[in-house]
């Protein structure tokens, strides 16, 4: 949106497109095309979609420019490709000059190689005209997007912010992208800002005011002309940090003062249980009741260790009186090019069970402690058990139990010794998905691998879990749909867009799916 606004007020024309589903681009040849890569476990669709802009910029390398968190991460990576010599891969923010920041050359008498001193494209004010040009819809549409601050003065062993953005430093006052943001689009009703550390700016109060000033205070709305009022939130979409908030009253005394909606708080480990509670406690004081948190899981921690903190969020619910949401997000090193990578407490087997789990609610852990009990178990022990299960079962979860299938299964399964069900899972656990699993559980039924209890066992292992089993229903989500699920979940742009939980392909056929819903609707 920052390129679209410099390249219009270039007088330049920009047109739009979401990965490779532009072929209509193909149609003339393009002075420039951009990349934005995003995560390096998308390395594949990342490089058929350089593989695109390249043949749309008339296959002339040079004019294609390729940025974002996986070109910055895995720079010379990108640059090793040999079919992709000649694009120019940027490392980092565009916060230098234009011609400087993308690497323009006056010799070759390349179009803005003489921006040597105009302002740098990380500062404009976004171009949210582009946005209509795409079938997509993002899930958060109406709002101000921004940054306080960049960078973060941790530098967590897991995560690629200090590599992308640098050491934590202030940005310009956000009166500046409100004001432009409303004259060139009209005002939005919600402000996100997407600092990486908003707790730790040492301009911390003076941002929380600013945003009170700019009609972000607590309970504001926005009105428009002709139409009924609406809340206002603002929401610090990266999260905040639990160590800061529970040193002083002050952070969370001051960010009572606005919309904040939710209050999203790291809780990326069991051993921030203490610092996590008070600041959820300190929250709840000063009368902030709608909260989230980020769980980052297949790390260092353990299935224990996930379970122990989502179900602490319960316990904080019904003493406080809040609503905590908890947004699991499965780690994967930034480097890596697929989402193969498993934590040493973890096994595949165990993260596609809590994958498929999550998929029930879009990625979202319930605070409804009946829903949660059903979901992930009453106790660690259950949770275990619930993670071994059959992945049909997990998905279809009430068909199965109304069939007796699962009955039978945990039946057999406690029938079986220790070290062959140890055997067993150690087997589930070595297939990379459930295709893969499904023909290794087959070939081991024929060959007769395991002894015979063992081998009952994995005939419901083999199941696919598109068949429904024959209980006369064909829905597949939501899991539990009789079980009572939250009354008052997250609105829809409250979610977590991508937590890893469906393809590309899924997400954009689920968008198109509700545009040609409320088209037949109006």
């Amino acid at each position: 949106m920052k390129l679209a606004a410099y390249h219009h007020r270039r007088g330049d024309d920009v047109v739009f497109a979401k990965g490779t589903s532009g072929r209509g681009l193909f149609s003339e040849p393009w002075d420039r095309v951009y990349v934005t890569t995003l995560f390096s476990f998308e390395w594949k669709r990342t490089a058929e979609t350089i593989d695109f802009a390249i043949q749309a910029a008339g296959n002339q390398p040079e004019r294609v420019f390729v940025g974002g968190i996986a070109a910055s991460l895995m720079h010379e990576e990108f640059i090793a490709e040999p079919r992709w010599a000649g694009v120019r891969f940027i490392r980092g923010l565009l916060d230098g000059p234009p011609a400087k920041a993308l690497q323009l050359r006056a010799e070759e008498f390349e179009f803005g190689a003489e921006d040597l001193e105009d302002e740098p494209i990380e500062e404009m004010v976004p171009d949210y005209s582009i946005l209509e040009q795409i079938d997509y819809e993002y899930p958060v549409r109406d709002a101000y997007f921004g940054y306080a601050s960049r960078g973060c003065v941790r530098k967590c062993s897991f995560c690629g912010v200090p590599k992308l953005e640098g050491a934590q430093r202030e940005m310009p006052p956000l009166a500046t992208l409100i004001r432009g943001v409303d004259d060139q689009d009209g005002p939005k009703k919600d402000l996100v800002l997407m600092d990486n550390n908003i707790t730790a700016s040492a301009r911390y109060k003076e941002v929380i005011a600013e945003i009170r000033d700019l009609g972000f205070e607590r309970g504001a709305k926005l009105r428009r002309e002709g139409k009924r009022p609406v809340q206002r939130r603002v929401d610090f979409n990266q999260g905040v940090d639990a160590r800061i908030l529970a040193k002083s009253p002050m952070y969370l005394r001051e960010m009572a003062t606005i919309c904040i909606s939710p209050l999203r708080i790291a809780f990326d480990h069991i051993g921030l249980r203490r610092v996590y509670t008070t600041a959820v406690t300190m929250a709840a004081d000063n009368g902030i009741t709608s909260l989230s948190n980020y769980m980052l899981y297949n790390f260092m921690d353990s299935p224990e260790d996930l379970y122990q903190r989502m179900r602490l969020n319960i316990e904080l619910n019904h003493e406080l009186g809040v609503r905590i949401w908890s947004f699991p997000m499965r780690y994967q090193p930034v480097t890596l090019k697929d989402r193969s990578h498993v934590g040493k407490r973890w096994n595949r087997y165990y993260l596609r069970s809590f994958q498929i789990m999550l998929q029930a609610t879009r990625g979202v852990v319930s605070g409804n402690p009946s829903f949660f009990e059903r979901a992930y178990g009453r106790d660690q022990a259950e949770f275990l058990e619930l993670l071994e299960l059959p992945h049909a079962f997990i998905f279809h979860r009430e068909g199965y139990e109304q069939s007796g299938a699962r009955e039978e299964y945990e039946s057999l399964r406690a029938k079986l010794p220790e070290a062959e069900r140890t055997e067993l899972f150690s087997f589930l656990a070595e297939a990379r998905g459930d295709g893969e699993q499904r023909a290794r559980c087959r070939r081991a039924i024929n060959e007769r691998s395991f002894g015979a209890k063992a081998l009952q066992l994995l005939h419901f292992h083999a199941l696919d879990t598109k068949d429904a089993p024959d209980t006369g229903r064909d829905r597949v989500l939501p899991l539990f749909p009789s079980v009572n699920p939250d009354p008052v979940m997250p609105s829809e742009d409250e979610f977590v867009e991508d937590a890893g939980l469906f393809s590309h392909e899924e997400a954009l056929a689920a968008t198109r799916s509700r545009a040609k819903t409320a088209e037949a609707a109006s």
